[in-house]
């Protein structure tokens, strides 16, 4: 007829822009053999141009919109209520009000039908907009469907709709409504079905809910449904809900609720055959569509009917294997304290220096353990390394053993190292007796590290073009001996060891809960505990400057450092500054990422921590603090000890306590660097390779600089050595790293999808207790402070610190904070590490922290037992 209005066999697949995702699925579920779908057509998105297209109002009320934010609700409120109502009062164009008549005369106008709102932005691989429009049943009559095609139009303004939009970042001047009329169906029974089940992700594993009448019911709200889940073919979990109430269509139009006999409201809505045949119908949509689908059903007559699919967009991607087996994946990001997704570039760089069995989905790396789980030898090496990281793992690991339907048992294997877990040179006994009359390894350790560091920052700079790229894959195995030397992991295994011993027998001999975290306040040779400290020193240079000060709470631009040499002081605090990032510029909040902003790169950053360092602190806090720390942990050694003497063999106890405590002392510090020389060599990689950057953005290969960061390491160095790329790589790239910085990566994910949770185990909590890992004692309470992005810090002294996670960039946040919250973490990652040097109390591994705890909120840590209360 035209392309105001489409029938739903005439959508092509092309037409989203013209029907939305809503038409363009029912076009495509039209098309597939044997699937049954209403009858009914699509008014174009042309109609609806037509409509407000010169309308100087709309598009001056929509600018207004475009330029406003989330927060902005009151606005948000008026502005889109104008734009609803300027939609209802425009006259709907004659061509659409022609094309509409002629489909309804055909379907029978007399007939009720459907009329439901389908946006350009909607039903999409990243984002399903469910909801955010406006859906009318059971209309009868041209003029009655033509007055909802308006009220569907306006519905693209209603508030939750606009807000939606803004929180996916979509122009609202970028999307347009078209409108579904179909014919309506009068069911029995309706419902949903998820062919990957929704509570665990398992795409084995079918759920359908159904209940009686029209599924309006059920996404509203009145009605519990039937629960029935599927796998292969068989009908696995049932549950039947109590159904009183039922939404049906009126003979005159519309719906009315109706209460159900009360046999009914107990019986079962689909009969056994019913539920599996609605399940292959299910797969086979699934089949159709390649992804997993949410599909909208309902049952007249004998016939499942379907009126709706669109992808599941909440699922979790599985990791990529190249078999059928079944396979258990571990979260990388959650043992590396960085659960964002990471760029291209950066996971090549991490694929080429681990020895791990790594897997990529959603833009993150999960780790192969079911080999690791089959072996006995191996499967205790790995759950006790969980143990330190994180026991949410741990215990989700633990459920997929004592289920005993996904691994199969390995002869023991002794020899066996899990992938993954540096266990190598982790012996307690051994280590100990090795390193404890001799702590100079630990600055023979570092020494070795800095001078490899310094001789690749000579060697890489004669290096470029091609010859770049094969001298960092020559490098790598350099980098690798140093992170893998059995020496380095045996030293702080030591200490680690050391540790848990002591917390272990305080706890039998004396009664003491965690007595390693105060003994461990203020040691030797830790990195990242001396760079927060660092920067109280960087404060102190500034802080007699009220200038440089005032200069640098309004500063806005990376490059400020010229502009400070016109002040007095401005010479002194750019050498403090410089000196600092020296040191520590090659660190940034998510550093194993070799992709993000390094301090030095972005020196800014470090501002608004240097200006509250200087609000919080008196002069000389640096020493301070850790003098402090350093007496507490050696009056907390002298009690022990003493008490120790009191006891039957105390003498013994004591000698041997000592020893532990000495090997705490001396190596734990040493835990952090590692990662510090890891960090600090791939800054020098990084640096010369953002040299060829700005060649191939010179010679036109690329827009700019940071389009590498979507490359991977074998693809960047080809478009170096060619000076050729295929740029469509690098959108289609951006665009999955928009979708994968939504998703939630879980800890522990299998082969079939199914993510698995862990649970704290815990009693005697107090009522409302939010439970987590104790990692570093005390009780403390404070004003919470939930931060996500280390740059939004406006930090109080006594505040306490709710995130996430953290790496070792937000050290400088430690020494401003009385305590700390995270959602990821163990007893040895490092902000539990950091955490006891600077005796704050911890409680990490806290299941949605950040949502649980909100800004401003006071709370209580109780880092000894492991809860938070929120006062």
């Amino acid at each position: 007829m035209s392309d105001l209005v489409l029938g739903f066999q005439e959508v092509e697949h092309s037409q989203l822009l013209l029907v939305g995702g809503k038409g363009l699925n029912l076009g495509k579920l039209s098309n597939i053999e044997g699937v049954q779908v209403p009858e009914g057509f699509c008014v174009t998105t042309a109609g609806y141009q037509q409509a407000i297209g010169d309308n100087e109002m709309y598009h001056a009320l929509l600018n207004q919109l475009t330029l406003l934010n989330v927060e902005d609700w009151d606005q948000i409120r008026e502005i889109s209520g104008k734009i609803r109502q300027l939609i209802m009062e425009a006259e709907i164009p004659s061509g659409v009000v022609t094309a509409v008549t002629h489909y309804l005369s055909r379907l029978g106008d007399e007939l009720g039908f459907a009329v439901r709102s389908s946006a350009t932005a909607e039903d999409l691989p990243h984002a399903s907009f469910a909801g955010q429009q406006d859906t009318y049943l059971n209309i009868i009559g041209v003029e009655a469907i033509l007055k909802h095609i308006s009220k569907c139009w306006a519905s693209l303004f209603t508030d939750r709709a606009v807000i939606y939009r803004m929180q996916n970042g979509i122009d609202h001047r970028q999307v347009y409504l078209s409108v579904i009329v179909q014919k309506m169906v009068f069911p029995q029974a309706s419902g949903i079905v998820f062919t990957a089940d929704p509570m665990t992700s398992n795409r084995k594993l079918l759920s359908i809910d159904a209940s009686f009448g029209l599924g309006e019911a059920l996404v509203s709200g009145l009605v519990s449904a039937d629960y029935y889940k599927v796998r292969e073919e068989e009908i696995v979990e049932k549950r039947i809900a109590a159904k009183k109430l039922a939404i049906y269509g009126r003979q005159e139009g519309g719906t009315e609720t109706r209460q159900l006999d009360p046999g009914q409201q107990t019986a079962q809505t689909l009969t056994d055959g019913q539920i599996l045949q609605l399940a292959r119908i299910g797969r086979q949509l699934e089949a159709h569509f390649g992804c997993p689908q949410d599909i909208e059903w309902c049952l007249a007559d004998g016939t499942f009917y379907i009126v709706q699919s669109r992808p599941i967009t909440t699922l979790y991607p599985i990791p990529e294997a190249n078999d059928q087996d079944k396979h258990i994946y571990l979260s990388v990001g959650h043992q590396q304290m960085m659960t964002d997704p990471i760029k291209p570039l950066g996971l090549s760089f991490h694929l080429l220096m681990t020895p791990a069995p790594m897997r990529k989905a959603g833009g993150r790396l999960f780790v192969d353990i079911t080999h690791s789980l089959a072996s006995p030898d191996s499967r205790e090496n790995l759950l006790k390394a969980m143990e330190q990281h994180d026991p949410l793992t741990k215990d989700a690991i633990m459920t997929i053993i004592e289920r005993g339907d996904f691994i199969q048992s390995l002869p023991d294997d002794r020899k066996e190292q899990t992938p993954g877990t540096n266990n190598k040179g982790a012996s307690s006994a051994g280590n100990q007796a090795q390193f404890e009359n001799d702590p100079a390894i630990v600055s023979e350790l570092i020494k070795r590290s800095q001078t490899s560091i310094e001789e690749l920052q000579h060697n890489i700079r004669t290096k470029s073009g091609s010859d770049l790229f094969d001298f960092i894959l020559e490098d790598i195995p350099q980098l690798k001996k140093i992170v893998f030397d059995p020496r380095s992991t045996a030293v702080f295994m030591s200490a680690m060891d050391a540790s848990a011993w002591i917390n272990e027998n305080m706890k039998k001999w004396l009664g003491e809960i965690n007595a390693a975290d105060t003994l461990s306040q203020s040691v030797p040779n830790n990195v990242t505990s001396e760079m927060g400290l660092a920067l109280l020193d960087v404060a102190d240079v500034i802080r007699p400057y009220p200038e440089v000060i005032d200069y640098l709470t309004h500063v806005k631009e990376d490059h400020f450092g010229d502009e400070l040499l016109k002040l007095e002081g401005g010479q002194e605090t750019r050498d403090a500054i410089q000196a600092y990032l020296d040191k520590y510029g090659m660190r940034c909040a998510g550093e194993i990422d070799i992709t993000r902003t390094r301090w030095s790169e972005k020196p800014i950053t470090l501002v608004p921590l240097i200006l509250s360092n200087i609000k919080n602190f008196a002069p000389g806090a640096s020493k301070q603090k850790f003098e402090q720390g350093r007496l507490e942990a050696l009056n907390k050694e002298q009690e022990i000890l003493d008490r120790l003497m009191q006891l039957p063999d105390g003498e013994e106890k004591a000698k041997e306590t000592k020893r532990m405590i000495d090997l705490v002392r001396n190596f734990i510090g040493y835990r952090e660097y590692p990662k510090y020389g890891i960090v600090s060599r791939y800054f020098v990689y990084k640096q010369a390779i953002m040299k060829e950057a700005e060649q191939l953005v010179q010679a036109g290969v690329i827009y700019e600089k940071e389009d590498i960061y979507y490359l991977t390491f074998d693809e960047l160095h080809e478009a170096v050595r060619t000076h050729k790329l295929d740029y469509q790589i690098i959108s289609k790239r951006k665009e999955e790293y928009k979708v994968y910085d939504k998703l939630t990566p879980p800890r522990v994910i299998t082969s079939d999808g199914e993510i698995i949770a862990g649970k704290y185990k815990r009693e005697n909590l107090p009522a409302e207790a939010i439970a987590g890992l104790p990692v570093s004692s005390g009780i403390i309470e404070g004003r919470a402070r939930v931060i996500l992005n280390m740059e939004d810090a406006d930090l109080e002294d006594g505040d306490i610190l709710v995130t996430s996670f953290t790496d070792p960039s937000w050290t400088p946040l430690f020494v401003s904070v009385k305590g700390l919250v995270t959602e990821v973490g163990g007893l040895m990652t490092h902000g539990a590490v950091i955490a006891r040097e600077y005796g704050l109390p911890a409680v990490v591994g806290v299941l949605n922290a950040t949502g649980l705890i909100k800004d401003g909120q006071r709370i209580r840590v109780n880092g000894t037992e492991g809860y938070i209360e929120i006062l």
